[in-house]
């Protein structure tokens, strides 16, 4: 006689586990920086060589000396020890705004009828041109964030709606 089938979960079978997460970050290294001072430290290096640190203090320009890697990227450096870091390094797209359209961060949604745009988490009526019309280059319908790295330098993202 056959044993009842079991309709319990199965766990540990292939395939029960669910979608793997996202990767976050294209490379983690360690860099050997014993003079640096900190804990932490948010970076990004641009196309020119220029390293412009977005969060905490240190000499961010050391650390991405260290790493083989040309921009733009975006780090996060972590202290491990008294002197080894560990740095994630992720690729990001940037763009030169030859106007300036004001704040840090600008956050401008097109779905083909409407326009919003957000500077710094406050709705306004202005436009972003340049940010149109990198965006309109790429799809019909979108959302595009962008953060200032310095001075006319932003990271962009592009997301399709």
């Amino acid at each position: 006689m056959p044993l009842p089938h079991d309709p319990g979960p199965h766990w540990g079978e292939v395939g029960i586990h669910g979608i793997h997460r996202q990767r976050e970050w294209d490379a983690v290294v360690t860099v050997l920086a014993p003079d640096l001072t900190g804990d932490e430290l948010w970076f990004a290096t641009l196309e020119d060589g220029r390293v412009a640190v977005v969060d905490g203090a240190g000499d961010a320009a050391a650390l991405a000396r260290s790493l083989d890697r040309q921009g733009p990227y975006r780090a996060h450096a972590v202290r491990r020890d008294e002197r080894v870091w560990a740095v994630a390094v992720r690729g990001i797209e940037t763009a030169v705004l030859e106007r300036d359209p004001g704040g840090e961060f600008v956050e401008l949604a097109w779905d083909g009828a409407e326009r919003s745009v957000r500077i710094d988490d406050e709705p306004t009526l202005a436009g972003v041109p340049e940010l149109e019309r990198l965006a309109a280059e790429r799809h019909a319908a979108y959302v595009v964030t962008a953060a200032r790295l310095v001075d006319d330098v932003w990271e962009i993202r592009v997301t399709p709606l």
